[in-house]
Order: C-alpha cells, then structure tokens, then sequence
C-alpha cells in the first residue's frame, strides 16, 4: 500500500462536520466569589447591536471579557474618549453615525448610555424609596407596595408626612406678616 492511497480526499463535498466529540453535562460557571468576576458582570453594555451586545455577554460568562485599564483612542475622531472594552468608536461618534460601537454596522442599537443606571443611581432611588415608605402609614405603605407589584401608576401615592402641618408655603408667611403689621398699626 502506498502513501498515496491512505492520504485523504482533496475533492470538495460529500464531506460532512463531524460533530462535537465530548459533550458537557454541566456547564462552567465563573467563580461568583471572585472580586474581579463581581466588578466585571457590573459593568454596562451599551451602544452596542443585539450580536455584539450577545459576544460581550458571552465573554462576561465565560471570563473571557477583558476590561480595559486605561482610556482607548476613538478610530472616528481620534480622542481619548472609550472606557468600555471591545469598543472602536467613542459614545459621542456612534450615536452621530448612528452605528454599533462595536462592529461599526448600522443596526437598532438596543441599550445607549443615557438609558444606563449606574450603582449611584440605583443606590439614590433605593434611598428615596426607603425614606417615603417610612413617612407612609401602614396601610399607604402596603397599598404603594401592591401596586408596584401589579405594574400600577404609583405617582399618584404621597406619604401623610407630605401634607402635613409642619410644610409651610410663603403665602403662610405673607399673612403672618400682614396681621403683625396691622396689629402695629392700631398700637
């Protein structure tokens, strides 16, 4: 036998993929008591199109995703303006082209910055919530958290400690300030 004849075919076609040899039982997950592993799946997707914004979830899943350690340069106008890893267009040149940050493809962008709630944010909301459900009464607090848990309009609820006697206007000022000066007039 000759080499020639176990060498395998160069003829295109009738050469079908194998499949996956090993098939997972489980699948890998990312040590979640890890600081960096924490940090990382903080971080905001945004600017990005529906494929784009898919690999950087991949690769936050699977540690792939490395977070950039200093500000990269826009390939558009040429600053110093990413902070986001994966990115080549800068927040500003992206939303004026009206493309994805990512792969430059003009696609419905589907999280853009302004749209993003950072921890600060997400901390004040948490605190205004705290301390209006703490001036409400009892039975204003459970109806507000019924209705948030319906998906209701809550804008309409007010605490009682809202409308009480201590908020003062101006105007409750002005007539103080009248009867004080018709009293002085008289004397």
């Amino acid at each position: 036998m000759s080499t020639y004849e176990k060498k395998a075919s160069n003829r295109k076609g009738n050469n079908a993929k194998k499949g996956q040899a090993h098939q997972n039982t489980t699948a890998w997950k990312a040590n979640k008591n890890s600081k960096k592993t924490r940090e990382i799946a903080a971080l905001p997707v945004y600017g990005l199109c529906q494929r784009c914004t898919d690999v950087i979830m991949w690769r936050k899943k699977y540690k792939k995703y490395k977070p950039l350690t200093t500000v990269k340069r826009c390939t558009c106008c040429q600053e110093k303006a990413i902070k986001e890893a994966y990115h080549v267009l800068c927040d500003n040149c992206a939303r004026d082209k009206g493309v994805c940050a990512k792969c430059l493809e003009s696609k419905e962008i589907l999280v853009t910055k302004d749209e993003v709630k950072t921890n600060a944010d997400e901390m004040r909301e948490e605190q205004e919530l705290e301390r209006m459900l703490s001036r409400m009464t009892l039975r204003q607090r459970r109806s507000y958290m019924r209705k948030l848990e319906r998906g209701d309009d809550v804008s309409g609820i007010t605490s009682k400690a809202e409308d009480s006697d201590f908020d003062f206007d101006e105007s409750d000022f002005e007539d103080d300030e009248e009867e004080d000066e018709s009293e002085e007039d008289e004397n």
